[in-house]
């Protein structure tokens, strides 16, 4: 590992200490070989420069986000987890660490409504202004994201949700690892084409196939499930993009490593980390409750932000780390950039 991904881990990781573990608490997740994907890692061995954010109007979503300028930056090598960690790849963590998630220790953590039974439901007196749909729940975590009886015995593939930014970086610290800064992130994403607004290209549906999960129907009320899905899908669902990452849009809401800020320079950057503090982290992709009418933010440009200790049932991450060049037979690796 590089003396910077180093530093980045010291620096960054302000909730690594681990107590007594959950499954001591809590019955235990039976895993297996086959519950969950191995998260093998991309690679670029090689320095890259593309164009981040864009200058179109008809791309930006909500004004204030900071899509724009579209500006060229320069990366250095780097890796990032073909998956987003899922929820077996987490119990993985929480069992050889201890460690305990803030949304356990918060006591709640958010879920839209559409997901809740009657009985959590009927618990619940607060919303967030504006968004009526999105309650704090009791209970819930990343081992119950509808909080009440809900379970992800059968979700182990699934990405894992309610970790907070500080929980992603303690799980990337475990594994001698960093969350991606949002330039890496958006790099990925774009998979070595300019100007494109999904991970695949420009249009929504090639050859009318689902690409990503995202909300079909009436938001917040209706759901068609038209891709397969009403919550989150399985983290290797979907075509991947000509890099070979999968769900970079659409199903959860992914972190990264930058400070939040609307202002960007028009002028080239090298291995931009954006602000050196701020008051929350930038979250790139959107997720399965985004739609064309609401949250139009499943594009590769598109960001938005939370406080490094929020959680909720769409947000999730992946893992980076900087290029080394001993890195193991398991990694697939990209020469032709």
């Amino acid at each position: 590992m590089r003396k910077e991904d180093y530093e980045a881990i010291e620096k960054d990781s302000t909730v690594i200490g681990s107590g007594e573990t959950l499954f001591s608490q809590e019955e235990e997740l039976v895993l297996s070989k086959d519950s969950f994907p191995s998260n093998d890692m991309i690679t670029f061995k090689e320095s890259v420069r593309f164009m981040m954010g864009t200058d179109d109007p008809d791309d930006v979503s909500i004004g204030g986000d900071g899509e724009t300028p579209a500006r060229f930056i320069s990366l250095s090598p780097f890796s990032m987890d073909k998956y987003e960690v899922s929820n077996g790849e987490f119990s993985e963590f929480v069992k050889a660490t201890g460690h305990i998630s803030e949304a356990h220790k918060f006591g709640n953590s958010f879920v839209m409504d559409y997901f809740l039974s009657k009985e959590v439901s009927s618990k619940i007196t607060q919303a967030v202004a504006g968004a009526q749909w999105w309650l704090p729940v009791e209970g819930a975590n990343w081992r119950k994201p509808e909080g009440g009886k809900s379970d992800i015995n059968q979700r182990l593939n699934h990405p894992v949700v309610h970790v907070s930014w500080n929980d992603a970086v303690a799980f990337c610290h475990w594994k001698g690892m960093r969350l991606p800064t949002e330039a890496e992130w958006e790099y990925a994403c774009r998979g070595g084409k300019q100007d494109r607004l999904y991970p695949w290209g420009n249009k929504f549906m090639p050859k009318n196939e689902y690409r990503v999960n995202i909300w079909q129907g009436d938001f917040p009320t209706v759901n068609n499930k038209d891709d397969g899905f009403a919550g989150t899908c399985p983290v290797d669902q979907f075509k991947q993009n000509n890099f070979g990452f999968y769900n970079l849009v659409g199903n959860v809401w992914e972190w990264t490593s930058d400070w939040f800020t609307p202002s960007h320079s028009s002028k080239p950057e090298t291995n931009p980390k954006g602000p050196s503090n701020g008051k929350e982290k930038v979250k790139k992709g959107g997720s399965f409750m985004c739609s064309k009418k609401f949250c139009y933010r499943y594009r590769c440009s598109a960001r938005d932000k939370n406080t490094a200790d929020s959680s909720a049932s769409n947000l999730g991450f992946r893992c980076a780390k900087s290029y080394i060049s001993s890195s193991s037979s398991k990694e697939n690796t990209r020469t032709d950039l």
